[in-house]
C-alpha cells in the first residue's frame, strides 16, 4: 500500500471529484488513481505515434509529427477541451 498524501484543489473541483466518485461507486481516491493511469504523459504520447507511425509505414518527420498535432488540436477544439 503506498503512503498517502493530499493535494490542494479548490472545494469547487472537491465537490465535483467527490460527485463523480459519488456517481462511479468509487473514492475520490480511485477516481484520480484511475486518471492518472489513463492519461499518458507528453512522452508517452511521443511514443506512441512514432509506433503508429511505424507501424503505417510511414516516416515519423517533423511534417508528420505537427500534422498529427494539429489534427488533435482540431479534435480538441471541436469537444471544447484546450488546443494545443
Amino acid at each position: 500500500m503506498s503512503k498517502p498524501t493530499s493535494i490542494k484543489t479548490s472545494e469547487e473541483v472537491r465537490d465535483r471529484l467527490r460527485v463523480l466518485a459519488a456517481e462511479r461507486g468509487t473514492t475520490i481516491t480511485e477516481l484520480l488513481e484511475e486518471l492518472a493511469a489513463r492519461e499518458l504523459t507528453a512522452a508517452e504520447r511521443e511514443q506512441r505515434a512514432v509506433e503508429a507511425a511505424r507501424e503505417l509505414g510511414v516516416d515519423y518527420t517533423e511534417e508528420v509529427q505537427q500534422a498529427g498535432q494539429d489534427a488533435w488540436a482540431r479534435v480538441r477544439a471541436h469537444q471544447g477541451g484546450a488546443a494545443a
